[in-house]
């Protein structure tokens, strides 16, 4: 059995300012830096080697997997971006502010159709973006889900063919919130996941099963060691 440790990326200029960070990118703060430095001195005091790292192609994730490496005691394992884990496409409101997408355009649309903030889904949410968009950017559900679902999935498999027991992807919220889902149908998908979190995912044979969502533990490990410091 392979364990994945899924991550979300370190705190960025656009998270802390609220604004929809999707294909757009901005690089993380002193605050996401520090974050990413307790996660990897966590994973460290917790003795996990990895054998393997993975993230998508987008700057954030990029600096938070070198951030994890150097203060983990891993720098120097394979390592490979794949673009099909980076975040849900936004299209012409990536950068926008959340406000104005996800509490104006998309409960508006959702409303003119009858879906209720209560009744709607993620696929609903999905479309809704393609629908608003109007640069013709967003992606339809079905490429979403094809995306995220084969990417992940195909991560795996080369990692397993190499004999890996523990992998690192670093990914994005909303696109780890969607893998979740798609993997446990029946689990509510996370929303909000913290910037640093860890999802702990097993894969063996050919299948995903989930073990936590969004873990701060590690983080929490990390802050102590600095803080006795």
């Amino acid at each position: 059995m392979m364990k994945i440790y899924l991550v979300r990326h370190g705190k960025t200029m656009f998270n802390t300012i609220g604004r929809a960070q999707g294909w757009s990118d901005t690089p993380l703060t002193k605050q996401g830096e520090l974050c990413i430095t307790e996660l990897g001195l966590g994973f460290a005091e917790k003795g996990i080697k990895f054998d393997r790292a993975y993230s998508s192609d987008s700057g954030r994730t990029i600096q938070t997997i070198n951030l994890i490496l150097k203060n983990s005691a891993n720098e120097g394992i394979p390592y490979k971006m794949d673009w099909r884990i980076r975040e849900w496409c936004f299209g012409s409101f990536d950068g926008a502010y959340d406000g104005e997408l996800f509490d104006g355009l998309i409960p508006r649309f959702m409303a003119e159709n009858g879906i209720t903030r209560e009744t709607r889904t993620t696929k609903d949410i999905c479309e809704a973006i393609y629908e608003v968009d109007t640069a013709g950017w967003a992606e339809t559900w079905e490429a979403l889900i094809g995306r995220i679902s084969t990417g992940f999935k195909e991560i795996a498999e080369e990692a397993e063919a190499t004999g890996a027991k523990n992998i690192v992807i670093v990914s994005h919220g909303m696109t780890i919130g969607t893998f979740v889902e798609f993997l446990e149908p029946k689990r509510e998908r996370p929303m909000g996941l913290d910037n640093g979190s860890v999802s702990e995912i097993n894969y063996e044979n050919g299948k995903f099963s989930i073990e936590t969502v969004g873990d701060m533990s590690y983080c929490h490990i990390g802050q102590t060691i600095l803080n006795n410091k």
